[in-house]
């Protein structure tokens, strides 16, 4: 049977209309809205499918673009991760998490380290990106996909590092505390606080401002795309970079057992035939391809990065900082500025925890001259020297130069935000 050009038209508009009201239904339940971020203002009937219960149960899409910034802190294992976290983590109206995406990697792929292949470490990149999605939705439950043994009736005690995170050691997260427990030290938070409940660190999570979350999980911004592009958002990303020869100098003395051949190496002049080099170049092929990204400036990332050199922060750690909350557009409260006052004058005692953040941080940043063998930085300057003249370190020529220069082994450079 033929059919008449007419009829062809007819079915052809009668499919756009299909779909157009289609997608405008997915769109209008996927991002349903109350004018007011309040319960109160749903008039759900019985026969309302789920869907339409988003706006009692989650935060609304107009409510988050206007008022909250999300903030990422794009990082790599010792690079002053924890140190920059805590920045935000002491601002009364930030909500601070402290790597969740530990429990993503530690169950896609339990084995998984700095020296596996891009492929295995991209794996959990796509479960990684729906996970931040929904914990800057404010959606903790999504953690539970995650967490071994499941949480039951959404309490847990398996966060990793719950104690980072001050906002889940304090009221009404932490029922328990008293007026001098306010400001718990992280080994104490789960002493005293007991199991996490996830509903009321949702709640908290809710009432919070500004919600920031640091990982060491992604390897580089252009894996948060998807994210910096979403509307719903409003994510800023601050990249923090350090010296790779500090970074593997503090990996060397942290991580002693994965980083055994490297010590060898450094203790005996001999460089181990089976060293896994690939520790330290990952590192500098991510710092490059990432940073690469962020300073040719596509329009995507405009108003949404920041780079960081760890060493500026810690040479100058309430200017950078400044800098940083003028970028994000939110005040810095007093909180901050006097835990900076309180954490970055330690003495050598202070810095004895592996993730601890009280030190004297200029101090901090540049010891990794006195601690790797001339042999080993001059291997580390050839295998990242694209890096390190991209992010303006130099590289010494001889021990001598090596010891005697100091902090001035960073050029001054001024990696303004792109605006």
């Amino acid at each position: 049977m033929q059919c008449s050009w007419k009829a062809v038209l007819l079915l052809a508009l009668a499919s756009i209309a299909i779909q157009y009201t289609a997608i405008r239904t997915f769109t209008a339940k996927s991002f349903h809205s109350c004018p007011i971020p309040n319960p109160v203002n749903c008039s759900l009937s019985q026969d309302t499918d789920a869907a339409d219960r988003l706006c009692d149960e989650s935060p609304t899409f107009s409510y988050n673009l206007s008022r909250k910034t999300h903030v990422l802190i794009l990082a790599t294992t010792r690079s002053g991760s924890s140190f920059v976290g805590q920045l935000f983590n002491q601002h009364f109206d930030v909500f601070y998490l402290f790597e969740p995406l530990y429990h993503v990697q530690y169950t896609l792929i339990p084995k998984l380290t700095q020296s596996k292949s891009t492929t295995d470490r991209r794996v959990m990149l796509g479960a990684s990106r729906d996970l931040l999605r929904s914990l800057y939705d404010c959606d903790l439950y999504f953690l539970e996909n995650y967490i071994k043994p499941q949480p039951v009736n959404h309490t847990t005690d398996r966060l990793f590092r719950r104690g980072a995170s001050k906002a889940l050691c304090s009221p009404p997260v932490c029922e328990s505390l008293g007026a001098v427990d306010l400001h718990l030290e992280e080994g104490d938070c789960v002493k005293k606080c007991g199991t996490l409940n996830l509903t009321l660190a949702t709640e908290s999570c809710r009432e919070h401002g500004h919600v920031a979350i640091k990982t060491v999980r992604v390897p580089e911004v252009n894996d948060l795309r998807a994210l910096v592009e979403d509307p719903r958002l409003n994510l800023k990303v601050i990249q923090l970079v350090r010296d790779p020869r500090g970074i593997l100098a503090s990996r060397s003395e942290t991580f002693r057992d994965t980083y055994r051949l490297w010590r060898i190496w450094d203790g005996t002049g001999r460089k181990p035939y089976n060293l896994d080099v690939t520790q330290l170049t990952t590192v500098c092929e991510d710092f490059w391809n990432s940073v690469s990204t962020g300073l040719n400036r596509p329009p995507w990332l405009k108003g949404k990065y920041m780079l960081v050199r760890y060493e500026d922060l810690a040479r100058n750690p309430m200017k950078k900082t400044e800098e940083i909350y003028d970028f994000l557009g939110i005040p810095m409260d007093s909180n901050v500025e006097r835990w900076i006052q309180n954490n970055t004058r330690g003495d050598r005692s202070s810095s004895k925890h592996k993730y601890g953040t009280v030190r004297n941080s200029a101090a901090t940043a540049e010891k990794w001259r006195f601690r790797l063998s001339y042999e080993i930085v001059a291997f580390t300057q050839h295998a990242c020297q694209q890096v390190l003249a991209q992010l303006g370190y130099k590289t010494a020529g001889s021990e001598e130069e090596l010891k005697n220069l100091s902090i001035s082994l960073v050029e001054e450079r001024d990696f303004l935000p792109f605006s």
